[in-house]
């Protein structure tokens, strides 16, 4: 039965919360109004971390129930869903941004500047914030690089406290400050405070950082795309450096029975803790003594990006004679390209032609599931070169001979001889 709505003032700021009794966390028994509660408790932390920025929203109506699931892109069935775009029916305290997404569509994305902002997504079931490394009204411009260590099967959170260490020291020798902080899961983010850069230097910088901590701890760190090829090692996903990324923001709320949540750490703190030591309700005590731990990182000066963008090489950069493009590269007939990361080759999926040709339900499907990705900045960034780590400017093309001499790659299509 739901219960009468109350009002909260927030900073001078009315917001409703409706159904405050409502159990979001059954094992725990934490009800809207208990987590109502922790975000005004960790409110300056949690402001902070999306002051401003074009921010995804999470949200989990029902609350965090056995048997519920997240809707996908892949399947649209769920008990929770993300949503990029704001609400067209919001208070006038809720700040927006246009923003493009990378399909080359624009939208309007809350861009939380009060706290008022964060209770009143909190109030529609947003438990996780997903903001963007960028901040309005220069929401093309780059201003927090972000390194996501991602351990895979076999590995534990001591890997990758071992590799967030070792990271640490890299990205010190490139002039960058970095920041650590849990993600809710088995994973550790850092962030550094960076000059205005753009999303492709950006993610440029997160390749080399992470292929100089992978040739640091090579039997622990891996930047292999393909997931049968990383082995038991810590991914640094570099894919998370581009927009429209989903990345939890400090003091977010991970959607498990144990109500984890990405916590902000000092780098001495990083060796002695667990992310099962950061709750919604052991948080509350620890952010009431230390405060926000990471108020150095937005106090701290902006750092350029040149130190790790010279790691790079120009092999591929657009323009040099070994990076080709559309007009000396042949498209695959019959066929539909995969985009190839990092030390992969490319793969080609082939269509029989009867499903090029059929129009039924089936053979759209089929012609869907093997169909290219969008021609955008996260795509464009998997082609790269192995050795120097640039980014190849085509999606649509298949390599042609000079990109396989540069990178490696193999494709079924006959190459052309480049011009010049």
């Amino acid at each position: 039965m739901a219960t009468p709505t109350i009002q909260l003032d927030v900073d001078g700021i009315e917001v409703r919360l409706s159904n405050p009794d409502k159990v979001y966390f059954p094992e725990l028994g934490l009800r809207k109004r208990d987590l109502a509660g922790y975000v005004l408790t960790v409110g300056e932390g949690i402001l902070a971390g999306l002051w401003r920025r074009p921010t995804t929203l999470e949200r989990w109506p029902g609350g965090v129930q056995e048997g519920m699931k997240l809707a996908t892109r892949a399947d649209g069935r769920g008990d929770a869903f993300y949503q990029k775009r704001a609400p067209e029916k919001r208070p006038d305290w809720v700040d927006v941004a246009e923003i493009k997404f990378p399909s080359g569509r624009k939208a309007w994305a809350v861009t939380p500047s009060n706290l008022a902002t964060v209770v009143w997504a909190l109030n529609l079931g947003c438990l996780r914030f997903h903001p963007w490394p960028v901040s309005a009204p220069h929401v093309d411009e780059v201003d927090q690089l972000r390194i996501d260590l991602d351990p895979q099967p076999g590995t534990d959170f001591d890997d990758v406290v071992a590799a967030a260490l070792e990271l640490r020291n890299v990205m010190g020798e490139l002039g960058l400050e970095s920041f650590p902080k849990t993600s809710g899961g088995r994973g550790i983010h850092v962030f550094s405070k960076v000059a205005p850069a753009s999303f492709v230097d950006a993610r440029h910088a997160a390749i080399a950082i992470g292929r100089e901590l992978a040739d640091r701890m090579p039997d622990k760190v891996t930047v292999e795309w393909w997931k049968e090829t990383r082995g038991a090692r810590v991914f640094v996903d570099y894919n998370q450096m581009a927009r429209d990324r989903l990345m939890a923001s400090p003091y977010s709320i991970r959607p498990v029975p144990q109500a984890r949540v990405s916590a902000p750490l000092a780098w001495d703190e990083v060796p002695n803790v667990h992310p099962d030591d950061f709750t919604v309700v052991t948080m509350l005590e620890r952010y009431r003594q230390k405060g926000d731990v990471w108020r150095a990182l937005y106090e701290s000066e902006p750092a350029s990006l040149t130190p790790a963008l010279d790691r790079t090489g120009p092999a591929l950069r657009p323009g040099s004679p070994t990076c080709p493009t559309r007009r000396n590269t042949r498209r695959c007939r019959g066929s539909r390209r995969e985009s190839s990361p990092v030390g992969r080759p490319n793969r080609t999926t082939q269509i029989p032609r009867r499903q090029l040709l059929d129009t039924g339900p089936r053979a759209r499907m089929a012609r869907r599931s093997a169909a290219l990705p969008r021609a955008d900045e996260s795509v464009r960034t998997y082609w790269a070169d192995e050795s120097q780590g640039r980014i190849h400017p085509t999606t649509a093309a298949c390599p042609g001979g000079a990109y396989q001499r540069a990178a490696g790659l193999r494709c079924r299509c006959e190459p052309r001889v480049p011009e010049g």
